[in-house]
Order: structure tokens, then C-alpha cells, then sequence
């Protein structure tokens, strides 16, 4: 799994966070730390976890048999 990989594994896990925020509670963790749900920030935020997922669906079909093992170099 590469740094792209984990960035957007955890940006999909944070809006998932948010998500049951806003089902369970009706409080929009997001919209919260950045001044509403239109403030360019949070714009931003929920954006880049939507791509992050679109990511992620990739990571369902990836073959991890035929990733590289990387030996220890100690």
C-alpha cells in the first residue's frame, strides 16, 4: 500500500466519521470546524473525500499478490 493509498484511505475514514456524525447526531463535524457546510474549506474538505473514495474503490479490485515484497535492509 503506497502514501497515496493511506492518505486516501484516511481521508474516506474521516468522512465516513462525519457521515455517522450527521446520521446519528445531525451535527456535521466538518462544516463545524470550518464555518458551515459552503465555507471554502470545508468545500475543500468534503471534495478531497470524495475523490480519496473514488480512490479507494480502486484499492477492492488491486491484486495485492502481485505487489513487490521489500525486503528489510537491516
Amino acid at each position: 500500500m503506497n502514501i497515496i493509498d493511506r492518505i486516501a484511505l484516511a481521508l474516506t475514514v474521516i468522512g465516513g466519521v462525519n457521515w455517522g456524525l450527521v446520521g446519528i447526531f445531525r451535527f456535521d463535524l466538518v462544516a463545524w470546524l470550518c464555518g458551515g457546510q459552503t465555507a471554502v474549506l470545508a468545500r475543500i474538505i468534503y471534495t478531497l473525500v470524495g475523490i480519496s473514495a473514488l480512490w479507494c474503490l480502486a484499492l477492492l479490485f488491486r491484486d495485492w499478490d502481485d505487489e513487490p515484497v521489500v525486503a528489510n535492509s537491516h
